[in-house]
């Protein structure tokens, strides 16, 4: 069941979000600075580009000032524009009955593109 969802996922925006991801994580990487950020980019877009099956756990070995303070810059310069967008997305596909288990990923979603540093994703 999980593939079926993650197919028509990736048809109906998943393939497109994910680019963007991706693109903002070569932007990033372009620069030593934005190093950082862009692998979480990354880690982002493979999140978004097959979610169904996945989870996003809290890595405790990876916590720390500087995990706090990078999120503290991801959330300040387009972490909260975009948790919001997958809020008001979520909050979209949930009115309907058969968006539901998208809407679910959305919310998912928002976790990990809120504050990514600190997060790993299994499944």
């Amino acid at each position: 069941m999980n593939f079926i969802g993650n197919i028509i996922w990736l048809v109906f925006g998943g393939l497109l979000a994910a680019l963007g991801y991706i693109v903002g994580g070569f932007v990033l990487c372009i620069t030593v600075v934005g190093l950082p950020w862009g692998l979480q980019c990354f880690k982002i877009a493979g999140l978004v580009l097959w979610p169904f099956g996945k989870r996003v756990i809290s890595d405790s070995n990876n916590t720390g000032c500087l995990s706090l303070l990078c999120n503290i810059i991801w959330l300040l310069c387009g972490g909260l524009y975009t948790a919001c967008v997958h809020i008001v997305f979520g909050i979209l596909l949930f009115i309907t009955i058969i968006g539901i288990p998208f809407a679910r990923q959305h919310f998912k979603l928002v976790e990990i593109s809120m504050m990514p540093f600190g997060k790993t994703v299994v499944g």
